[in-house]
């Protein structure tokens, strides 16, 4: 076999490798982002490196794979259904108070199902991973849970609050927590600080 022909046939073999390398990543891609949804771009973003945040989200799904997460049985979804309930009425009254018991509803939910719920942003990378078309709600509740404590947030804040906890608390419980009760009567036209429950948060 001659010189060229050698040479040809070893550029043919590396243009072959480096087609299947490239065909790998771009499958890998697709996956990431089919998985992730937008929450594959804000990583990206947030790392400034597709290549870096492509390796986090990958370390996220290892480690996801390792957690024993549990369905929930008909008894606890009703259980939650009730509870969520009796915030969205309490928000009438007190809407600072229901925020924050919604908050705490969320994350013993999380625990509940079998996620880690000591550190916010380990808890936010491991939902991410089946719950990421929900998780920037969750985002925004708990920095209007914040800014509630620290006495900056105004009655509509905490209704969107309490919107945005319960698209994800939806999404854990694997149905909408008030599907199977009975729609509370309108507040009359002076008492207008109750959530609106009976639209679909956006996702």
């Amino acid at each position: 076999m001659s010189t060229a022909t050698t040479i040809v046939l070893i550029v043919v073999v590396l243009l072959v490798l480096a087609a299947i390398v490239v065909g790998v990543q771009a499958a890998r891609r697709r996956r990431l982002r089919q998985t992730f949804g937008p929450e594959y771009d804000r990583v990206v973003a947030d790392t400034g490196s597709r290549t870096e945040a492509e390796k986090e989200l990958l370390e996220r799904t290892k480690r996801h794979a390792q957690l024993e997460l549990k369905p929930l049985s008909a008894e606890s979804r009703a259980r939650y259904s009730a509870a969520w309930e009796e915030v969205q009425i309490r928000f009438v009254d007190d809407p600072k108070d229901a925020v924050s018991t919604a908050d705490e509803l969320v994350t013993r939910l999380i625990a509940e199902r079998g996620y880690p719920t000591g550190d916010y942003d380990e808890r936010l990378a491991d939902l991410s991973v089946e719950h990421a078309a929900t998780l920037e709600h969750y985002r925004s509740a708990h920095d209007i849970s914040r800014r509630s404590r620290d006495g900056q947030a105004e009655t509509e804040d905490l209704r969107q609050a309490l919107v945005h906890y319960r698209a994800l608390f939806a999404d854990l419980l694997g149905e909408d927590p008030v599907a199977h009760t009975t729609p509370a009567p309108r507040p009359a036209a002076e008492d207008t600080t109750r959530p609106d429950t009976t639209t679909e948060p956006s996702r």
